[in-house]
Formats: C-alpha cells, structure tokens, sequence
C-alpha cells in the first residue's frame, strides 16, 4: 500500500508567501517557549523533591543521635540461599 499525497500547491503571492513564513516561525517559537517552560518546571520539581528528600534524611540522621551502627564482620556471608541435602539429586 502506498500513500500518496496531493500536491502542495504553493502560492504565488509574495504576500502570503511571508505571512505562512512569519505563522511558522510564530508556532515554532510557541513551541519553543512551551518546551523551556515544561523544562523549566521539571527541573524546579526535582531541586524541590531533593531538598525534601536531604532534609528527611538529615532529620532521621539527628533523631538517631548520630551513633554508628556496630561493624559487620567481613566473615559472615550475607545474601539468600537454599539448603541442599545429601541424597536428594539437585535440579538447577
């Protein structure tokens, strides 16, 4: 299947030649203007959700009275794992 378009048939006037010129740069530049605005509050929402989020963790930080937790020791393997016993055949 093919599509086919009718012919864009160009006006002859200079006149409207230039008024279609200035209408598409007046769309584009609403366009443009558009964009920077979304941008524009896009990058305001996450300087907001991060200043939230840094003073969550500031306030938990203070409420724990700034203790360390005891260290983990380097011998103990943490993670999920399955127990397998002798005798029953292993299927992976």
């Amino acid at each position: 299947m093919r599509l086919v378009f009718p012919p864009i048939r160009r006006s002859r006037n200079p006149l409207v030649r230039a008024l279609s010129l200035v209408l598409g740069l007046a769309v584009v530049g609403v366009l443009l203007v558009f964009g920077v605005v979304v941008l524009g509050v896009l990058f305001a929402g996450g300087l907001v959700f991060l200043a939230v989020r840094q003073w969550k963790l500031s306030r938990a930080r203070m409420a724990g009275g700034g203790a360390r937790p005891a260290p983990k020791d380097p011998d103990v393997l943490e993670g999920e794992f399955v127990v397998i016993r002798q005798g029953r055949p292993v299927h992976h």
